[in-house]
């Protein structure tokens, strides 16, 4: 077991990601409407894990081998989480999940109305691509791409079809596939998109897409584990909603034990990916195991 101090690093990188993205949101200007920027603040800087610029900024640094500041790094960091919440505010609409909670507190369509949510949903996610294209850096477009890719319909949006669909069959395969779309294409973009800002080359970013599906999947198959076996106030979310629904999920399809065993493999496999980046074990390995270990 590594040695490495993650409460301590998770605690500097994610006030480091708040504050960011408060200056980022400060950047939008007075052009947008005050009511739009008010609602886009409120779910994103709601806290959570950050878990995905986290990834970025981890995977930047590991090529560098130093602490970065870099600018193209740092907006990319932001635009994933503009991303991730963007997703949670459309994933929590009545005509989706219809959840009430979210990150502790009421979801942003309960306090300012679906089709506010909507257009903050809306907002965050073009936003992104406008703070990843906002520099003369030329890795910009090929990180503009790679965040696209992850969104879009060979991604997070593909994977939320399939999870809605009325024949989803409960199989394995078709479980893997979804989450590997759903959850797993923007954590893998996070852990690519941090090498490519970082000026890594194929080795680096090969390992990083190892890495990125395997913790993508694990993490995917904890949240299901946590569904089961802890409670909203923990969760800071409903649980339970996806066995009510009687949607499909690992403890479902592999049983508890299996589907923690699974995810346990996954982690392994993530952490002999990054070896090469991490002589010691470092913030990667430690992130591994946290998508597993934590309890939210």
């Amino acid at each position: 077991m590594s040695s490495f101090d993650l409460h301590a690093y998770l605690n500097t990188q994610q006030q480091r990601v708040e504050a960011l993205l408060r200056s980022r949101t400060e950047e939008l200007g007075t052009q947008v409407p005050p009511r739009l920027l008010e609602s886009i603040r409120y779910s994103l800087l709601a806290g959570g894990k950050r878990l995905r610029p986290v990834l970025c900024l981890s995977f930047a640094e590991a090529v560098l081998q130093q602490t970065t500041t870099s600018r193209v790094v740092e907006d990319c960091a932001c635009a994933l989480e503009f991303i991730h919440t963007y997703s949670l505010v459309h994933d929590d609409l009545p005509s989706m999940d219809d959840d009430d909670l979210r990150r502790g507190v009421p979801t942003n369509h309960k306090v300012y109305g679906e089709a506010m949510a909507i257009l903050a949903g809306d907002s965050m996610l073009t936003d992104a691509f406008a703070l990843v294209a906002g520099g003369p850096e030329p890795m910009r477009a090929a990180l503009c791409r790679e965040l696209a890719v992850a969104a879009g319909s060979s991604g997070m949006v593909g994977g939320q079809v399939l999870d809605i669909a009325e024949d989803r069959p409960a199989h394995i395969d078709y479980l893997t596939r979804m989450h590997r779309l759903k959850t797993g294409a923007l954590i893998r973009a996070a852990c690519r998109m941090g090498v490519i800002a970082a000026g890594g080359g194929a080795d680096a970013l090969a390992r990083a897409d190892t890495y990125g599906d395997a913790v993508g999947l694990a993490f995917q198959i904890a949240d299901d584990v946590l569904d089961v076996t802890s409670d909203a106030s923990t969760l800071g979310k409903p649980v339970g909603a996806d066995a009510a629904a009687g949607r499909h999920t690992f403890p479902a399809v592999l049983g508890l034990e299996e589907s923690k065993q699974l995810a346990k493999r996954k982690v392994a496999e993530a952490i002999a990916a990054v070896a090469p980046l991490e002589p010691r074990e470092g913030p990667l390995a430690a992130l591994a195991r946290y998508s597993v270990e934590r309890s939210s």
